[in-house]
């Protein structure tokens, strides 16, 4: 993309920092990241964390903007960051704390196995680049270099407006050691060319020590150090400045001031006329209720009126605190969007296709209080779950509707069991599978507390317009884990035994899950067949006896159409292995997500060179 003349406003800084990078080039830690350890036994991941973030102008000077670029909520910064009023405007250069998950992921690079941060979605805009979001947005929190690492299908000089990618903000968590020695928290702050170590850390209330020991010696501009303290410092803001909108001159308030006092009395007027006639109507109506039941249904009717109201109240105070995220639909607007959710706007079950302003959605008719759904959404954010953009509450029923991003190529069960069976490529599978998989891993360990979906199956997986999978319906989905329950949900062919047996809630029912999801991947067969039969029994049987054998018997069980590609039997056999390990009876030997992704992401078919016609869907299409 071509820059833009205000794009060099920051030309000056960058210019140090090319000079650092050539005097100092050996000091200088990997561009790529931070190597990390997945091991949660001593390293402390994943966890929550902050970083300093410097207000920039002109587009992150308020904390909606700011919010919406950590995906995080107003009160989520405003709280840390010691600011009075989240609505108030911010100073360029003004200093605040944002929230963010911090992981070891596994990177998708030969000579790179895990790296250390929080993977953010950015959606690109007109003139954008890996290297001016990194440096302008996002403060260089991250790096270009990184960015490429964690997106490696796309193409720098060809960032398409409109479409996704996952930005790597760089952090740390404290180990086993640190967090016994009270550091909570390790700060990602980037060095400043006026900084020092000494003045970080009076600003942290921290020694100079502490910090050369989490980090190195040698710190020069824009490195991100981490800063180790036990809580986070108060921060002395400037008095707020409250927002353009709503700023008068002062002739123009006393000519408001004059006009409402006319209008304060003509209100008066008509509202004394409006009480006088609504006494003498109630009188009349009452007279003319001669039924004793007549009275009771009106207040029966107007009972269940208050409930529903107090209904809709209640949720909306449930979830007020990420009301500046989600956009509030008016009912009438989803009517209009899905004319008046005609069955023709079906898209399956209760979900509706909608066009509000010009957009296309897909909009979800509950039936059920979506107060536990909505706890759980506001909780995540990442490119392999279908991003909730909004929700309405019906005030005559206080039914409610979640409206989310629409899907365009539907679910990957239609690819696979309907009428788009055969078409999906062996190379377009495995991308489908490294998808869920890292929206799995990402509801595992990156949130708090950690997120069960309980619901994984190939009719919850769909495919965005680039075939990319993406996980959908967390209406069953439960936050927290190893709990017990006597009310057994799911889908047959997907449930975990001890779930179906014992209730048992965790993370590895997921797993469990994702390797049936596996099995229907490599195999093109339903989780369980016509005669009751399940997927994942069936494919124990192909995985006996020795590795000839297995190979052998695995050609004759995997999807005819994929024989006539030429993926290689140690690709599927590397799937497979998956797949039986994720499906293993014992939930203690089955693998974690972060184990899983790593195990597909390293076979070689993944790294071979993948053009953009891979994931094109033009040639898919249903005749």
């Amino acid at each position: 993309m071509k820059l833009k003349p205000h794009h060099f406003h920051f030309l000056f800084t960058n210019l140090l920092l090319l000079l650092y990078q050539i005097h100092h080039s050996q000091a200088q830690p990997s561009t790529y990241g931070y190597v990390c350890s997945p091991n949660t036994n001593t390293s402390g991941y994943p966890c929550q964390t902050y970083v300093f973030y410097r207000a920039t102008s002109p587009d992150f000077l308020d904390l909606a903007s700011i919010g919406d670029l950590f995906s995080v909520s107003r009160l989520s910064i405003a709280k840390p960051s010691n600011i009075s009023n989240p609505s108030f405007s911010l100073l360029p250069g003004q200093g605040i704390f944002a929230p963010i998950s911090c992981g070891c992921n596994p990177v998708q690079n030969k000579t790179l196995n895990f790296l250390s941060f929080a993977n953010l979605t950015y959606t690109f805009k007109k003139d954008d680049t890996f290297y001016y979001v990194s440096t302008h947005h996002f403060g260089n929190l991250t790096t270009y270099q990184a960015v490429e690492v964690v997106n490696p299908t796309l193409v720098p000089e060809d960032l398409q407006i409109g479409s996704d990618a996952y930005f790597p903000i760089f952090c740390k968590c404290p180990n086993i050691t640190q967090l016994q020695n009270s550091v909570n928290f390790l700060v990602s702050y980037v060095f400043q060319p006026g900084d020092s170590l000494d003045s970080v850390a009076s600003k942290f209330g921290v020694t100079k020590q502490a910090i050369v020991d989490v980090n190195r010696a040698n710190i020069g501009p824009f490195d991100t150090v981490f800063v180790p303290v036990a809580k986070l410092p108060h921060l002395n803001q400037p008095p707020g400045v409250a927002p353009v909108v709503g700023v008068v001159e002062k002739k123009e308030n006393k000519g408001a001031v004059v006009g409402l006092g006319v209008g304060l009395g003509i209100c008066v007027l008509l509202l004394v006329l409006v009480c006088g006639f609504w006494v003498y109507r109630e009188a009349w109506f009452r007279r003319s209720m001669e039924e004793e039941g007549l009275k009771e249904q009106k207040l029966e009717k107007g009972g269940r009126k208050y409930m529903k109201e107090m209904e809709q109240n209640l949720l909306l105070a449930d979830v007020s605190d990420t009301l500046d995220k989600y956009r509030v639909f008016e009912i009438d607007e989803l009517r209009k969007a899905t004319d008046g959710f005609h069955e023709r706007c079906v898209v399956q079950g209760s979900v509706y296709k909608g066009f509000i302003e010009g957009k296309v959605y897909a909009i979800k008719k509950m039936k059920w209080n979506a107060y536990e759904e909505l706890k759980i959404l506001q909780k995540v954010n990442h490119g392999n779950l279908v991003r909730l953009e909004g929700f309405c509450i019906d005030p005559e029923d206080a039914s409610c509707y979640l409206v989310y991003e629409y899907i365009e190529n539907g679910s990957l069960y239609s690819w696979l069991h309907e009428h788009n069976r055969g078409n999906l490529k062996w190379k377009t599978r495995l991308r489908i599978a490294i998808d869920v998989a890292n929206g799995l891993q990402y509801i595992h360990e990156h949130t708090t507390p950690q997120v069960v979906h309980k619901d994984v199956k190939s009719t919850n997986i769909l495919l965005d317009s680039n075939m990319r999978g993406k996980i959908a319906n967390f209406g069953l989905a439960k936050s927290g884990c190893n709990a017990i329950t006597m009310h057994i949900v799911g889908t047959q062919g997907y449930i975990a035994p001890e779930y179906l047996a014992d209730g048992v809630v965790s993370p590895k029912m997921d797993v469990f899950a994702f390797g049936v999801v596996l099995l229907e991947l490599i195999s093109g067969r339903e989780a369980i067949d016509e005669e009751g039969r399940v997927l994942w029994m069936s494919a124990r049987d192909v995985w006996e006896g020795t590795e000839e054998e297995k190979t052998r018997k695995l050609m004759r069980w995997v999807d005819e159409s994929l024989l006539n590609e030429s993926c290689s039997a140690e690709s599927l056999m590397n799937m497979m292995g998956v797949a039986i390990a994720c499906t293993n009876k014992d939930p203690s030997k089955r693998p974690s997500m972060v184990d899983v992704v790593y195990a597909l992401c390293k076979g070689d078919d993944f790294f071979y060179e993948i053009s953009s016609n891979d994931f094109s869907t033009s040639s898919l299409k249903a005749r």
